[in-house]
């Protein structure tokens, strides 16, 4: 199972969430292609509010830049060249994890899935809160190093680090294609 959280806020001059990192959106495409022609299913995620924030609760308040995610706003929209495909499950959020709130865990266990491959971003964000969310959920997240990323690497890398200690692995892109084109 693939499961991706991308939009287009982390990766659009101006935004108040940019984050300047577009080599993320390729080696996700790259994992998704390769997912998909493995034929493993991919659940995409997304973070969407009501305009205001009047369900975003206290991340929301924290955090004005979120309001990126009001619904009919376009930096809601997914990353070009990175979007489900019409018959791809997708997930609705309101908090950073995938889990929290939603139909994820349901869904996983419907199509009898013990493992996730997780890319998308952020690491210290939504990854992070999605991969220690499965793990509690009793899945084994896989989360690919290339295909996430932060604001700064030195976030990234903390957060990758205490992934790999506590919550799931970080594997290497390279890895997470060969496995998927040998499948």
């Amino acid at each position: 199972m693939l499961v991706v959280d991308m939009c287009a806020a982390y990766f659009s001059d101006g935004s108040p969430l940019h984050l300047d990192r577009p080599a993320i959106v390729e080696s996700v495409k790259q994992v998704v292609a390769a997912g998909r022609s493995a034929e493993v299913p991919v659940i995409w995620t997304r973070v969407e509010y009501e305009p205001g924030g009047a369900n975003g609760g206290v991340w929301y308040e924290k955090v004005p830049a979120l309001s990126s995610f009001d619904r009919d706003n376009p930096l809601a929209d997914w990353v070009g060249g990175v979007e489900p495909w019409d018959d791809e499950t997708v997930i609705t959020k309101h908090h950073a994890s995938g889990f929290f709130g939603t139909q994820l865990a349901d869904a996983l266990r419907t199509l009898e899935v013990d493992s996730l491959l997780v890319c998308g971003v952020t690491t210290s964000g939504c990854v992070r809160a999605t991969v220690t969310d499965a793990s509690a959920h009793g899945f084994v997240p896989f989360v690919v190093r290339q295909a996430v990323g932060d604001r700064t690497e030195q976030v990234h890398e903390s957060n990758l680090f205490d992934i790999h200690a506590k919550y799931g692995d970080v594997v290497d892109l390279d890895l997470v294609i060969n496995y998927l084109q040998a499948r």
